[in-house]
């Protein structure tokens, strides 16, 4: 199992560090500007729609659905032909009514801004078809345990977008915009290689194939399988939503602080998402298809025995993170952003946000892992219902204590939305299974080596501060 999150951390670091590698060479080659706006709102639309869609909602009820179903490989292409027509025909409209989509993601823009990026916006949108057959396949993937192609062929679109800044970087901004949005479908391209030739080499392909050969008489035979997958599919589209919402909630409310607050609210959470993409999102992702046929099979025991062992995994290294993140918040921010125009007091104020976003990493985290148990058993509605209580909250306190911490306090609201979410996820987990999980003697050990972290890290920030 540890060689499974291991590969996954892998791959997301691998990702990440180009990632940050693309965001240097996008603010050194086309700077920021109007450009830099116009291919941002276009790769927006297609993104949103991936985190939202294909890489949450849809694993989420696909998995589950396809290791109960008998017909597995005829579900599997009647979801796939399906879902493919509608994005397929959902891209040919925004090509068609591009300034339309533009607008609406971009309303700020003026009539001629928006007739110059919709066609970046077409270009762009059809990412998403591409992304959608990784997605699908990824999925297939899963349940043959296997993770690695899914980890690094994320760095393909970094690699793509790097190199077309690398080679027009003396070109017009316009053209390099051009660029961007051409490598971006590259990018996706090549994901679905990747994924392809994997799947041919575990057989899937040849699979997939036989079961489109009479597909119309046959269809009928998984409509029971199709039904439960919609049933769940629609709710985790909701519970998805909910941390996009949440995200655009806290990005408006800043907009009414002083200047600067966006843009601390911004990289403060890219810190925060790192540990969490690199161990609970990783964990998560591994130990999915392996609950979820354990389930099927009613071995609950041997589920909740790789979810206990997931736990103290997981407990261990978000406290660390969430213990050494805090502690040297200031010292992270200032080794990662303070140049050029981003000032010690930007510094100091990010480092503010980012201790309390910290302050949820652990129930986040958790969250993740006790979600899955939910998704496994065909919970995607009562999972939603308990992300809408999170964002509820999240608004509410978003509201008031952004008159007390500013953009900290936003911070503060999502970490205790986050508390809310884990809180309601263990109770529909089941409280007596929580509690088998966690008495043990490792709870013991791990506060002892907590507090030993605990001394370490002071000593460390005061030779940082008293030398550095």
């Amino acid at each position: 199992m540890f060689k499974k999150i291991f590969t996954n951390s892998f791959g997301i670091l691998f990702s990440r560090i180009l990632g940050f590698i693309r965001d240097l060479l996008t603010a050194s080659i086309l700077g920021a500007n109007i450009y830099s706006d116009i291919f941002f709102v276009a790769f927006k639309f297609p993104n949103l729609f991936r985190r939202i869609f294909a890489e949450g909602a849809f694993t989420q009820s696909f998995l589950p659905s396809f290791i109960s179903s008998k017909h597995k490989n005829l579900f599997a292409f009647s979801i796939f032909i399906r879902f493919f027509s509608i994005i397929l025909i959902f891209s040919i409209l925004v090509t068609i009514f591009s300034p339309i989509f533009t607008k609406m993601i971009a309303i700020g823009f003026d009539e001629n801004l928006i007739l110059q990026a919709a066609p970046y916006v077409a270009i762009n949108f059809y990412y998403l078809d591409f992304i959608f057959c990784v997605t699908f396949l990824a999925a297939l993937l899963q349940y043959k345990e296997h993770f690695a192609t899914t980890a690094f062929s994320t760095a393909l679109l970094n690699l793509s977008l790097i190199a077309s800044l690398i080679l027009f970087k003396n070109s017009e901004k316009s053209d390099i915009v051009l660029a961007m949005s051409i490598a971006v479908l590259i990018g996706g391209f090549l994901q679905f290689l990747s994924h392809l030739y994997m799947a041919k080499k575990l057989n899937i392909l040849k699979r997939l194939v036989l079961a489109c050969k009479g597909f119309k008489k046959k269809s009928q035979i998984v409509k029971n399988d199709l039904n439960r997958f919609y049933k769940n599919f629609f709710p985790a589209i909701l519970g998805n939503s909910t941390a996009q919402i949440s995200a655009f909630l806290d990005t408006w409310l800043a907009s009414f602080l002083v200047s600067g607050s966006i843009s601390y609210l911004y990289y403060a959470n890219r810190v925060f998402q790192l540990p969490l993409a690199l161990f609970a999102i990783a964990t998560a992702t591994a130990l999915f298809p392996t609950v979820s046929k354990n389930i099927k099979r009613k071995d609950y025991e041997k589920a909740l025995f790789h979810m206990k062992k997931s736990f103290w995994f997981l407990t261990f290294i978000l406290s660390i993170s969430t213990l050494g993140g805090i502690f040297l918040s200031k010292e992270i921010v200032w080794l990662l952003f303070e140049r050029g125009s981003f000032t010690s007091q930007d510094t100091i104020n990010t480092s503010a946000v980012l201790s309390m976003y910290l302050i949820g990493l652990l129930p986040y985290g958790l969250n993740k892992l006790f979600s899955l148990w939910l998704y496994a058993n065909h919970k995607q509605l009562i999972a939603a219902k308990i992300a809408t209580y999170s964002l509820i909250t999240n608004i509410l306190l978003s509201i008031i204590l952004i008159f007390f911490l500013k953009a900290a306090g936003l911070a503060l609201a999502s970490s205790i939305a986050g508390f809310v979410l884990f809180i309601f996820t263990i109770k529909e987990f089941g409280v007596k299974k929580f509690l088998d999980i966690i008495s043990t003697k490792i709870a013991f050990i791990l506060l002892i080596l907590l507090i030993i972290e605990s001394i370490f890290l002071y000593f460390i920030k005061g030779f940082i501060d008293a030398y550095i």
